[in-house]
């Protein structure tokens, strides 16, 4: 059978344009379908580049507040919230500009619309076409292979009454115009607290509802006390092992209930944010008609990104694993590698995962919760920052480094950092896992003084003097 191309990729974000990249780089004939309103993928548009724009914006403020700590006098330090956001549109345009001129470069076929499956080697294609792009016309393409990512959508709300008063979610609250007086923050996870701290350093009243027994849940109860001990010194009022009951209306507020324990409890704000996660973004693909299996919800595939329909693939947000860029752009080119007869696996084994708060709150491979539900066998050290000339110099003294190696060996198989430019100090740690250093080998790195990177010395000689001891 002829096919109109060799790679036929849904969705033009991080992980559908890794994989088209490296496929026409192949010298495969290739298209690009993109269904968004937008060109550009969640990551640009509307998750890693927005919010870390607004967050820098926090930090700067919160930073000019503490300048008398230095001895530097600036006044009363305001804002122009208009502005702040006005700054992060200018520079997510760019990206997003970008994005738009790579997609439509001439290297492949870039086509605007929504795709559906009518057979395993056949999508449908909902074009709008027209100067106001109102006008619908559909195109069939075939193709011999495909690549499937097309991300995320938020999480359906677990309260029908959170539907009828209405909320905004991560994707509105990058669009906001006017910051609400008052928010209640349901969720824990890493989108929740970033914009948790977001809001309440520029003056809003911030509410936290997790229904786990820890802010980011992901990571070792560690990193999540420092987490919440900063959070609560800043002024935020947070509720942890919950479970929503309701939500309604108090006079022009809006109002969640939640059991906690044996109690109710009942807290109102302005507004609500919803961060309760999200979910692949693949019912519109109607995928039965390729018979690929999807499972909760998401594209199952394996370490090749293959599905079990053997010439379709997926990458990124729709397979449900780990919803973070840089393994989205790694599982595209892996697929677009073996649709080339070009045998690749994707490593999970440094998976890297960084929240932007501040203190910022990274890891590497194993934490000591994944390593216990593992059964793995591991010795743990850790510093903290408080004790740390550099840190303390600048008047960070929130949070620690922490790493796990094999007791026996010594290797690093996991590193963790909550403190100051965390998400900059794990990468020492993804390169020495890169590398399969030892904790011996770490601790004899040398590293200049005074600087915040020289802190892993001291965990790393802690467990080197352990391990060669036994």
């Amino acid at each position: 059978m002829k096919f109109d191309f060799d790679v036929a990729v849904i969705g033009g974000g991080s992980g559908g344009y890794a994989a088209a990249r490296t496929a026409v780089a192949g010298g495969l004939k290739t298209v690009v379908i993109e269904g968004g309103k937008e060109v550009g993928g969640l990551c640009i548009l509307r998750g890693c580049m927005p919010t870390k724009a607004m967050l820098y914006a926090a930090e700067i403020k919160h930073l000019a507040e503490m300048a008398p700590v230095w001895g530097v006098h600036a006044g009363k330090v305001g804002f122009n919230f208009k502005r702040v956001m006005a700054r992060k549109d200018e520079q997510i345009k760019d990206f997003a500009d970008c994005r738009t001129k790579q997609l439509n470069d001439g290297r492949f076929k870039f086509i605007r619309g929504m795709a559906r499956f009518v057979d395993a080697h056949t999508v449908e294609v909902t074009l709008l076409t027209g100067s106001k792009k109102t006008t619908v016309e559909k195109r069939i393409i075939t193709a011999k292979n495909f690549v499937v990512s097309t991300g995320s959508k938020v999480s359906p709300s677990p309260l029908s009454e959170l539907s009828e008063l209405g909320y905004i979610t991560s994707d509105e609250a990058v669009m906001l115009k006017k910051l609400p007086k008052s928010l209640i923050v349901l969720g824990g996870g890493l989108i929740a607290c970033e914009f948790a701290q977001f809001f309440a350093r520029f003056g809003v009243k911030v509410t936290i509802i997790q229904r786990g027994k820890q802010l980011l849940s992901e990571f070792d109860t560690d990193a999540a006390v420092e987490t919440e001990k900063v959070f609560r010194r800043e002024g935020m009022e947070i509720f942890t092992g919950t479970k929503l009951v309701s939500a309604g209306r108090r006079g022009k507020l809006k109002s969640v209930t939640f059991e906690r324990g044996h109690m109710k409890t009942t807290v109102v704000a302005e507004e609500i944010l919803f961060a309760l996660g999200r979910v692949p973004d693949v019912a519109s693909l109607q995928l039965q008609n390729a018979g690929v299996k999807v499972e909760d919800g998401r594209i199952v595939t394996n370490r090749e990104m293959r599905t079990n329909v053997r010439h379709i693939y997926a990458a990124g947000d729709c397979t449900g694993l780990h919803e973070i860029v840089h393994i989205a752009i790694h599982e595209g080119e892996v697929a677009a590698h073996n649709i080339m007869g070009k045998t690749r696996w994707t490593d999970y084994r440094l998976l890297l995962t960084v929240v932007f708060t501040d203190p910022q709150v990274a890891n590497v491979g194993l934490t000591e919760k994944e390593a216990k539900a593992q059964g793995i066998k591991y010795l743990a050290a850790s510093y903290p920052f408080n004790d740390h000339g550099k840190s303390l110099l600048m008047e960070a003294k929130d949070g620690f480094v922490k790493l796990l190696a094999d007791p026996k060996t010594g290797r690093i198989i996991g590193g963790a950092c909550v403190g100051p430019w965390g998400g900059e100090l794990i990468h020492e740690i993804v390169a020495a896992m890169h590398k399969n250093m030892t904790v011996h080998e770490l601790a004899a790195m040398p590293h200049y003084h005074p600087t915040l990177a020289e802190i892993w010395t001291y965990p790393a000689e802690e467990l080197a003097e352990k391990i060669s001891g036994k």
